[in-house]
């Protein structure tokens, strides 16, 4: 069987309030996250709430990146989700946990789309 994807939700606990809070430094390191593990950006969109917090997706061509903080816990839910077998999702992970200083990390894969890819394709081929 293979999956279509890879799916991580992404918790990161004890981070830095400041960058958790800081719209344009989150929206870097989530893009470069990206680019670490050889995502291709498509788009990226970010938006910063008052008092605090920040929530954005990066948009990339094997599907996505996303995050919501809560710089008054020190606390972000981080969501990265691959297709196909160039880009490794756990390099993104790795890089954001090191770039907000998080010290503890919680994360679990879910495979995305799991089925017999040769029957799949049959079956879209013979309709």
């Amino acid at each position: 069987m293979n999956a279509l994807g890879r799916h991580i939700l992404l918790e990161l606990y004890g981070c830095s309030e400041d960058i958790l809070n800081d719209l344009k430094k989150i929206e870097q390191i989530m893009v470069d996250a990206a680019l670490e593990a050889g995502a291709e950006i498509r788009e990226v969109a970010f938006h910063k709430f008052s008092p605090q917090g920040v929530s954005g997706v990066v948009v990339i061509s094997e599907s996505h990146l996303a995050i919501h903080t809560w710089p008054e816990l020190g606390y972000a839910a981080v969501d990265i989700f691959t297709c196909g077998e160039t880009v490794d999702p756990w390099v993104s992970c790795e890089y954001i946990k090191g770039n907000f200083f998080a010290q503890n990390m919680a994360a679990n894969e879910i495979k995305r789309g799991i089925f017999d890819i040769e029957v799949a394709h049959k079956q879209v081929v013979n309709q």
